[in-house]
């Protein structure tokens, strides 16, 4: 049976608490990263610091892309200002679809494919005026290169995007609609304070009137 070493689990677990939070980019506050995503987070130290020693501060407007789906992925940020929403689109209608989305005090990027240059799997634009110090793909592998600790904290970053995206699918046919918003809920902390309404129902799947209905449900049963 395969086992993590000591130094491959804790970094697991710190990038596993991480992710698990989405900070609230709209306070203008003066907080640590510990403070923002609060005490489910991790700051990956080494890789945020890398990103502001050798990124470049780009700025983005609204509808801006980082990446576009098909093309060479190129980039990889540490988001300082603003929202990314990462979408994909329907083979057919042509309709947006959301996946996922990056918030200030979060790193922006197709991850997987920004490595070795493959086509970016998702198209990911700013949702609002937005800034990033952004690095290469090649920069971010020469990163990773520079010693063992590094290299393993590319593969557990890997695998943790692994396991959400799974989680994500499992979701989506295991839990009823109220039951997936109320589970991003938890996982997202007032996300709903930030994001139009049309977005959210999106990334979950569902129309924004079911999303509307939803929400009323969860009032009126909260006033009760």
């Amino acid at each position: 049976m395969f086992r993590l070493s000591p130094r491959q689990t804790l970094f697991r677990s710190r990038y596993e608490r991480f992710c698990g939070n989405f900070s609230n980019f709209a306070a203008k506050q003066a907080l640590t990263m510990e403070q923002k995503f609060g005490k489910n987070s991790i700051d990956i130290k080494a890789l945020r610091e890398f990103c502001e020693r050798e990124g470049k501060e780009v700025t983005y407007r609204k509808g801006d892309q980082l990446e576009r789906e098909g093309d060479p992925a190129r980039w990889f940020g540490f988001v300082t200002e603003g929202c990314f929403k990462y979408v994909t689109y329907g083979i057919s209608d042509d309709r947006e679809h959301i996946t996922w989305f990056s918030f200030e005090g979060e790193f922006a990027g197709d991850y997987p494919a920004c490595l070795d240059g493959r086509p970016s799997q998702t198209t990911i634009k700013a949702m609002m005026p937005s800034r990033m110090l952004r690095v290469s793909g090649e920069q971010l592998m020469d990163f990773f290169r520079q010693d063992a600790e590094k290299m393993e904290l590319r593969s557990v970053i890997a695998e943790h995007l692994l396991c959400q995206a799974r989680a994500c699918y499992i979701d989506l046919h295991r839990a009823t609609a109220r039951e997936r918003y109320e589970l991003l809920l938890q996982r997202c902390p007032g996300i709903v304070e930030h994001l139009a309404l049309q977005d959210l129902a999106s990334f979950l799947c569902i129309t924004p009137q079911m999303l509307s209905k939803i929400r009323k449900n969860i009032s009126f049963g909260a006033q009760k």
